[in-house]
């Protein structure tokens, strides 16, 4: 991972390039010899998921807004490779998620979806469940709809700041579709069990506002993402081995006697039998295709 390029000994993107670093997970500009600025920059732009460190905090953002950034195969490894580059760094403290353009995320593909199996359905859970088990610090700025499956990589952050046109929407039973990723077990952990059964059994969704007041999101800002840069200034001005060990205690006396984690796990593992199922009914397909259309 390229990090922040003031830190001596680090790889850089060219000078003219932002005083903090820009780049795709995984991309060292210095592994390519005599390659031009503009070769990088296109495909820093292209790439699924953008990664800035800027004072210890990584900005991550998941880069398809011509698709509302739906995820894909591809989306959810980039994620996964982000987050497990930010943990790798010893110079960040902190992790925030956004997407690009208008949306937060508008859930998976929908061609994906309709042809996953089990397997394909951990593919596309694997970035948001990188998300959940990030060691350090996560913070969802969420600037947009959330649906589905982006509704899950919000609930896998610690804390949730919803932007003026957030929106946070299950979806799944709209679309004929069991709850997959641990979605029932985050929510009622988010919201509890009264709210989280409105929302996924009678379709309550969501706006900025009404996040806050069922406790789905901190707060409502103009900007999501400075907000978000403002609560991440705590971790980031911590020692970070405190932070680390801050997060690991929580994680472990949420519920005494069990680590969040391990819940989280169960609750994908008894999900995913009945939405793999749900996949193949008729009904599914109708109710694809009527979305494929609009």
């Amino acid at each position: 991972m390229t990090n922040d390029s003031r830190s001596p000994g680090r790889n850089q993107w060219p000078t003219s390039m932002p005083p903090s670093t820009c780049f795709p997970p995984n991309q060292d500009s210095a592994a390519r010899p005599g390659a031009s600025w503009t070769h990088h920059y296109a495909e820093w732009v292209s790439a699924p998921v953008l990664t800035q460190v800027e004072d210890r905090v990584a900005l991550i953002t998941i880069n398809d807004p011509d698709r509302r950034n739906a995820v894909t195969a591809q989306s959810s490894a980039a994620l996964r490779a982000a987050i497990e580059a930010a943990e790798a760094d010893s110079g960040v403290h902190a992790v925030i998620v956004t997407g690009a353009g208008k949306a937060f995320c508008a859930g998976a593909d929908l061609t994906a979806l309709g042809e996953a199996t089990e397997d394909g359905l951990r593919v596309i859970y694997d970035g948001f469940l990188a998300v959940a088990q990030c060691t350090l610090p996560t913070i969802a700025a969420v600037n947009g709809p959330a649906v589905g499956a982006g509704l899950n990589l919000a609930l896998a952050a610690d804390v949730r700041i919803a932007g003026p046109a957030a929106s946070f929407d299950p979806r799944f039973q709209k679309l004929g579709i069991h709850p997959g990723g641990g979605a029932t077990w985050m929510l009622q952990r988010a919201i509890g069990p009264q709210t989280a059964r409105a929302a996924l059994l009678f379709g309550m969704r969501f706006d900025a506002d009404t996040a806050v007041r069922h406790g789905l999101a901190l707060e409502v800002a103009d900007d999501a993402v400075a907000a978000a840069r403002t609560l991440a200034a705590g971790p980031a001005s911590a020692p970070r081995e405190v932070v680390l060990a801050t997060k690991a205690s929580m994680r472990a006396t949420a519920t005494p006697g069990t680590v969040d984690l391990d819940m989280h796990r169960l609750a994908v593992d008894v999900e995913i039998g009945p939405q793999a199922m749900s996949i193949e009914s008729p009904e599914f397909a109708r109710r694809l295709a009527a979305a494929k259309r609009k």
